[in-house]
């Protein structure tokens, strides 16, 4: 039965490619009317705009201090280490998401088992890594 009068069926194999991209018009001209606000406010200021000269304006403002000393200060390879590690274990955390949303579904239809024993296997996979980067000292501060 379809969603609505307009809609086709929802039948497998019987949404012709067109209609298919019809479900999709709304969104694409949502994208259009954003993307062109976008622009034309970014026009519109830069024309109607004042232009305004003053000496502190094009200075680098750092949390209202004066900025002190150079721009390129090194920083220790550690830093990028656990900036890295955070954002490896946080992607590889957002991919628990989708399971634990379709985890219901999944168990009604059989899957359970094999789903339970594919996730244990990545937060397996992710366990052994983080013994790994934690026991070379790579969470260590102080180093």
């Amino acid at each position: 039965m379809p969603l609505h009068e307009h809609s086709p069926p929802l039948v497998a194999g019987a949404l012709t490619p067109q209609a298919m991209l019809q479900n999709y018009a709304p969104i694409l001209i949502l994208a259009l009317v954003v993307a062109g606000f976008a622009i034309a406010n970014l026009i519109i200021s830069d024309v109607l705009g004042k232009k305004r000269r003053a000496i502190g304006k094009a200075d680098a403002y750092e949390s209202g201090m004066d900025p002190v000393g150079s721009a390129r200060v090194r920083l220790s390879i550690h830093f990028y280490l656990i900036a890295v590690l955070f954002i490896l274990f946080d992607v590889e955390s957002i991919f628990l998401i989708p399971w634990a949303g379709t985890v219901k579904t999944l168990s009604a239809q059989g899957l359970g088992p094999v789903m339970f024993f594919e996730v244990l296997a990545f937060v397996g996979v992710l366990a052994v890594g983080l013994a790994y980067v934690w026991r070379k000292g790579g969470l260590e501060w102080d180093r």
